[in-house]
């Protein structure tokens, strides 16, 4: 929130009614100024177009990457391109755009970093599944590392690990997951953590 509302995700197209719903508990649709997202895909872009049925006064604001591959050539309101460590002053509150290529995957992925707040959005980025509270403080890097085993959608690269160090350097106070509860624990040393897990599973693969 902020004098300029951001709405981070937009999910499912089947997923708006409900989604919504929920949002328009926090402020009034028509009031949302910006729509971002981690990167295109199903889960984060599906009702994009009806969020900004939603929103008139709505931009969708997105990395340089994503605008020039898809955003631009997709119809609708023009996008706005932000550059690696572009900073987006909704009033209020000021969101960092971070370029995360492959990490956890897509070419065009990103995170935002809230800075007033501390709140890492972090799209992807530790992902983990099971029952909990909406947010929790216990072992966020093995649930999440258990989750890609299942599940493996983490590009192994030799970027991977230094993009999340990367990451762990703004040292943030809450990581704000989408897929699975957000935590408040020790953010920085989780994130390094996160990293050491993934340089590990990509040495162990190589010759």
């Amino acid at each position: 929130m902020g004098d300029e509302p951001l709405l981070f995700h937009c999910g499912l197209q089947n997923s708006f009614d409900e989604a919504a719903h929920v949002a328009s508990k926090v402020t009034r649709l028509h009031n949302i100024r910006w729509i971002a997202f981690g990167h295109l895909e199903a889960d984060e872009t599906g009702a994009l177009d009806q969020w900004l049925a939603a929103a008139p006064l709505a931009q969708v604001v997105q990395g340089a990457v994503g605008v020039q591959m898809t955003l631009r050539d997709s119809g609708g309101r023009t996008p706005r391109a932000i550059a690696d460590g572009g900073l987006l002053d909704i009033g209020g509150k000021r969101l960092r755009h971070f370029d995360t290529p492959h990490v956890p995957h897509a070419w065009d992925a990103r995170v935002l970093y809230e800075e007033v707040t501390g709140t890492l959005l972090c799209g992807d980025l530790f992902t983990h599944t099971g029952d909990g509270p909406p947010v929790r403080d216990d072992d966020i890097v093995e649930r999440s590392l258990a989750s890609d085993d299942t599940c493996p959608t983490t590009c192994l690269t030799p970027k991977t690990a230094p993009t999340i160090r990367r990451l762990a350097e703004l040292e943030p106070i809450t990581l704000a997951v989408m897929h699975g509860a957000s935590y408040n624990g020790g953010c920085r040393d989780a994130l390094h953590a996160l990293a050491d897990g993934y340089e590990d599973r990509l040495l162990s693969q190589m010759p």
